[in-house]
C-alpha cells in the first residue's frame, strides 16, 4: 500500500509538471519523473535568462549616462558652431592679436539680464549698451547680489539675439556655466570680455545686422537641476 501511494504521489507530479505518465508506472519501484525538461536545459535557461538581465542593465546604465552627457557635449557643440544663439568660444590669443578691426560696420550690442523664478538674487547688467566693431575687443559688466540672510549659489545660462549672429560673438572671458557662490548680502561685479570676429562683416546673411543682444538668466544651483539648451530657455 505504501509503494502504491507513493507511485500514485510521484504521477500526480508528473500531471502537475505537464507530463503524462507512462502506463504501468504507478504502483512499481524506481519510479523515476517525466518531466521533458532535464537539469542541463534548465542550467542553460537560466544561464541565457542571467546573461539577458545583465544586457538590459547595462543598456538602462547607458541611456541613463547619456542623458547626463547629452547637455554638457551639446553645450560644447553650440559654443564651437554658435548654433541657438550660443556665442563662440575665444579663438586664442594669436588670433586676437591678429584681428584688423573693421572700422566702417559699427554695431551696437545690448545686454539682457533674467533670473529664474526660485532665483532671489537681485542681477542687472551695469551698461544698457555700448558700441563695437568687428575685431575689437571689448568689456562688459553685470552685476548681482543676495539679498537674502543664507549663502545662495548661482548658476547662468546665456544666448545672442538674432541666433545667426552667436558663431560671430566671441568670448574671451565670462562668468556662465561656472557656479558662482554669494553669502548673505553680498554683491560682485561680472565681467564679460568679447570680440565679434571680423569674418561677420563679410557674411551676407549678417549684412543688415546692426545690433546684438546679449542675454544672461542666473538660475539657483540645485543638485538635480537642469538647465535649458543655450539658446531655447
Amino acid at each position: 500500500m505504501a509503494l502504491c501511494a507513493r507511485g500514485w504521489a510521484l504521477c500526480a507530479r508528473g500531471l502537475r509538471l505537464g507530463a503524462l505518465p507512462r502506463p504501468g508506472l504507478c504502483g512499481t519501484r524506481g519510479v523515476r519523473s517525466s518531466n521533458p525538461f532535464t537539469r542541463q536545459q534548465e542550467e542553460e535557461w537560466r544561464r541565457r535568462n542571467r546573461s539577458a538581465v545583465g544586457y538590459i542593465a547595462a543598456a538602462a546604465v547607458g541611456m541613463v549616462g547619456l542623458s547626463y552627457a547629452a547637455v554638457p557635449l551639446y553645450r560644447l557643440y553650440c559654443q564651437a558652431t554658435g548654433l541657438g544663439g550660443t556665442a563662440g568660444a575665444g579663438r586664442g590669443a594669436e588670433r586676437i592679436e591678429r584681428m584688423e578691426p573693421v572700422r566702417d560696420r559699427v554695431i551696437r550690442v545690448t545686454f539682457n539680464a533674467d533670473t529664474h523664478a526660485s532665483m532671489q538674487w537681485n542681477f542687472k547688467p551695469q551698461q544698457s549698451e555700448i558700441y563695437v566693431v568687428p575685431g575689437e575687443t571689448a568689456l562688459a559688466f553685470y552685476k548681482a547680489k543676495n539679498p537674502t540672510d543664507k549663502p545662495v549659489i548661482g548658476i547662468s545660462t546665456y544666448n545672442v539675439v538674432p541666433f545667426e549672429a552667436g558663431q560671430y560673438f566671441n568670448k574671451i572671458q565670462c562668468f556662465c556655466f561656472e557656479e558662482q557662490r554669494l553669502n548673505p548680502q553680498e554683491e560682485v561685479d561680472m565681467p564679460v570680455f568679447f570680440y565679434i570676429d571680423p569674418e561677420f562683416a563679410e557674411d551676407p546673411k549678417m549684412a543688415k545686422v546692426d545690433l546684438i543682444t546679449l542675454s544672461y538668466t542666473f538660475f539657483e544651483a540645485k543638485e538635480g537641476q537642469k538647465l535649458p539648451l543655450p539658446g531655447y530657455q
